[in-house]
């Protein structure tokens, strides 16, 4: 693998293309083809945001005092405000009964249904399934070899620029010493799933406790995988409580 990084590392920015700017960590998330139950500012403009592609319509009921506009992979939804005078006094009447819409986006339904409330503009944001995301991995891994998936997956991670249609999976909280390798400690990092590709990746943080020189074959352990595609470390020479990242591929979903 250490060979063939500086020939493949245009892959990573391949591998990213369709990765969004943004990130959503306080948005409300929604999966396509199941119903969604959230609130909406029944006052401000609410955003919905459609990860990784367009959004290309939404159907909703006009007449329940809605107005919705949509640009590329964004949407925006604003319940309307009845303004009523009387004797010279001005009232304004809010929207409380739920609507339901159906918003299409990178060729999926994704159904909210939405309770007006008196709170600040939410940002929806439509998440990719499972099979978009195979569609999405397919896309931009099947017309790779074995060899280049494996270096691009590395890379990508390496550079902290993961493809949105990479899966996050919980890490294992538990601290791996190989038995040939006794001098060092292992922490997972991140553990992420290729779906469609039928592999997963981890990104371990290696800490030694002495000066060492590593070699990528000193990992091919059993304890990091029943079956190991590929390994890739950052650096092969630790000082004391120096860490490297080492990615390991698996080719099977789960270890």
């Amino acid at each position: 693998m250490s060979g063939n990084r500086a020939r493949l590392a245009c892959l990573a920015g391949a591998l990213v293309a369709s990765l969004p700017a943004a990130a959503f960590a306080q948005s409300i998330v929604a999966l396509p083809d199941q119903t969604s139950r959230i609130r909406l500012s029944n006052r401000d403009v609410n955003h919905v945001v459609c990860v990784g592609g367009d959004i290309d319509d939404v159907k909703f009921s006009a007449e329940k005092g809605l107005a919705v506009e949509r640009g590329g992979s964004d949407a925006w939804i604003k319940f309307l405000v009845l303004e009523t005078e009387d004797m010279g006094t001005k009232t304004r009447t809010y929207v409380t009964t739920p609507s339901e819409f159906f918003v299409s986006c990178n060729g999926a339904i994704y159904p909210l249904y939405a309770e007006p409330a008196d709170i600040p503009a939410q940002t929806v944001t439509l998440v990719p399934g499972g099979a978009q995301r195979a569609r999405a991995n397919d896309a931009l891994l099947g017309p790779l070899v074995e060899e280049e998936r494996a270096v691009g997956i590395a890379l990508a991670i390496l550079q902290d620029r993961v493809p949105a249609s990479f899966s996050e999976v919980a890490p294992s909280k538990d601290r791996l010493i190989l038995a040939g390798l006794p001098g060092a400690s292992l922490d997972e990092h991140r553990r992420l799933e290729v779906e469609g590709m039928g592999l997963s990746v981890s990104e371990y943080l290696v800490r030694a406790s002495a000066a060492m020189t590593l070699d990528e074959r000193d990992f091919l352990d059993a304890a990091l995988g029943a079956d190991i595609f590929a390994i890739t470390i950052d650096r092969l020479t630790l000082r004391p409580n120096e860490a490297a990242r080492l990615i390991v591929v698996r080719r099977s979903a789960q270890q």
